[in-house]
């Protein structure tokens, strides 16, 4: 028996060790208030904005706001999981997402999951949300075309490949078809493209994806999509989810599309948590930083010097207004931080020119040096056209007797307004369109009723391709539209028009 206790000492002595005890220190925290989606916690002095962190029910959130006396947490899962007292962890990890080159094509929402009923994709890598827009050392100017397919921006006011352009309009003016259209319209150009529909109806985004499928253009797209019922922190995610994905693509030597659709929902799902985490209102009570928002998310949209891999980020943001108000806070916002606008009103909407563009109040401040040299010929004098043709028909609604020259400008603004007018989810080539526009510039449609323009700008194209598909070809990429070209294009017309007529 002494024998037994001695064995039983001697072991508690070699397992005794010599060395000072060394605390454990976890710096925890406790819920001390929860509710709409977030959670203030006290206790986690050294937290940082965008630190993910865990809370006893196993849901995670992350660091949106700081201040002396609790930090403000956005909850990434139901709160109704999460109870006043509950320990709150640090993780050290920040707010990203999964990415996988097998993204494309797939639907899924601001946390990386699939929503288009297809098994999840493997990871490869998390993106952080947050980063460093790309420097002005590490950048090239903006000097590529990114084809819409629309006659009226691509010839007007067209948008470069890294370029930020800002459409702005009120609702059912046709802002989210122009998003629709240029992404068809990159079947070709080896671009790809992300949309972010953000607080959106599952029938608006099911129609999307349905009208992708069918135009071939899902293959090359990635939908990050929210719906109106998803809780605030997603929908305020959701846009730079989008962003640190077509980055990655960027940096890989791509061409990436960004769509952002819409900015004023995202701007009021920031207002939504900001008041809910008593931070103090501004003007139409958004918080103070309002505009480092939407600044540090569209400053990323670049193009990338070869060095780099050449890639570029071209970001179309989409804005709603009210009543045609572009002076109200948010708008004005992205007005100043974009390269330009494409401006959309109910009036022309409604009078049947669509897309429903008013060129005096749309611009793109990279301008020609974004434009093919044949389209930049052509279009350079359409501007002028179209404004005078706007003046002259608001001074002859008077009923004053108008003398031939101006009749004779009354009746070719009328043509060219016909002319670029589009269907939706039609764009057309770049070679289609010079010629349509080159044969307008020529005065070669001057004869034409303008009843019957669109008939047969439709019937120039289909001779074209049946007839002198090289044509097509030479407008996209000839350096300058030379006497052979025009003569070609005037034989064309004259073709055109003789079966036309007849």
């Amino acid at each position: 028996m002494a024998d037994t206790i001695d064995k039983i000492i001697q072991g508690w002595t070699e397992s005794f060790s010599t060395e000072p005890f060394k605390p454990i220190v976890e710096n925890a925290g406790s819920v001390r208030q929860c509710g709409d989606g977030v959670a203030l916690v006290h206790g986690l002095s050294e937290a940082f904005v965008g630190e993910i962190l865990r809370f006893e029910s196993g849901i995670e959130g992350f660091v949106l706001s700081l201040t002396p006396s609790f930090v403000g947490v956005v909850l990434l899962g139901s709160d109704k999981l999460v109870n006043e007292g509950d320990k709150v962890t640090r993780t050290g990890r920040v707010l990203s997402v999964p990415f996988s080159h097998n993204l494309v094509g797939r639907v899924i929402d601001p946390m990386g999951r699939p929503i288009d009923g297809k098994p999840a994709v493997p990871t490869v890598k998390h993106l952080p949300l947050e980063t460093t827009a790309p420097s002005v050392v590490d950048r090239e100017p903006v000097h590529e075309a990114l084809q819409t397919g629309l006659k009226v921006i691509d010839a007007l006011i067209p948008i470069g490949r890294g370029q930020r352009e800002l459409i702005i309009g009120d609702r059912q003016t046709g802002k989210t078809a122009i998003a629709i259209d240029t992404i068809i319209n990159q079947k070709e150009e080896n671009v790809v493209c992300v949309y972010v529909g953000v607080s959106q109806k599952s029938s608006t985004l099911a129609g999307i994806v349905k009208t992708l499928q069918e135009h071939g253009a899902l293959e090359y797209s990635i939908i990050v999509g929210t719906l109106a019922d998803y809780p605030p922190a997603t929908r305020y995610i959701a846009p730079y989810v989008g962003c640190a994905i077509a980055e990655e693509f960027m940096r890989r030597g791509k061409h990436v599309l960004i769509i952002y659709d819409d900015l004023s929902k995202h701007a009021d799902a920031y207002r939504e948590l900001s008041l809910l985490l008593r931070r103090p209102p501004g003007r139409e009570a958004y918080p103070g930083d309002i505009f480092y928002l939407h600044s540090r998310l569209l400053e990323r949209a670049a193009k990338l010097k070869d060095e780099l891999g050449g890639g570029s980020l071209t970001a179309l943001p989409i804005i709603e207004t009210q009543a045609g108000d572009i002076s109200q806070y948010i708008p004005t916002n992205l007005i100043s931080i974009t390269d330009g606008q494409i401006f959309l009103e109910k009036e022309l909407f409604n009078e049947g020119i669509r897309p429903a563009i008013n060129v005096g109040l749309s611009v793109s401040r990279v301008g020609g040096a974004a434009q093919i040299p044949s389209m930049k010929k052509v279009g350079g004098t359409l501007k002028l056209d179209l404004s005078q043709y706007n003046d002259l028909k608001a001074f002859a609604q008077f009923g004053a007797e108008l003398d031939p020259v101006t009749q004779r400008k009354l009746s070719r603004g009328e043509k060219l307004v016909e002319l670029l007018k589009q269907k939706q989810y039609s764009p057309m080539v770049i070679g289609e369109q010079v010629l349509v526009l080159l044969a307008y510039s020529l005065g070669l449609l001057d004869k034409l009723d303008r009843n019957r323009v669109k008939d047969f700008e439709q019937e120039l194209v289909e001779t074209t391709n049946r007839t002198r598909p090289d044509i097509i070809l030479e407008l996209s990429h000839c350096p300058k539209i030379t006497d052979p070209i025009r003569n070609t294009v005037s034989d064309l017309v004259s073709q055109t028009m003789e079966g036309f007529e007849a």
